[in-house]
């Protein structure tokens, strides 16, 4: 069965709070390389997680 949103969301905000515990680079005004792409994923999945809930 496929994931649903609601579970790549939760999977991209694990991710991201894990490498950001850990990374000296990232802060919340500047990510590194890998935590770049984290942050993207996980702020992409979280607006559409959100819309979806909007809308009913």
């Amino acid at each position: 069965m496929a994931e649903g949103l609601y579970d790549r969301y939760m999977k991209a905000a694990a991710a991201h709070r894990a490498h950001g515990e850990t990374c000296e680079g990232c802060s919340p005004d500047a990510r590194c390389g890998i935590g770049q792409p984290l942050h993207e994923s996980f702020a992409r999945l979280q607006d559409a997680y959100l819309a979806k809930q909007k809308r009913g």
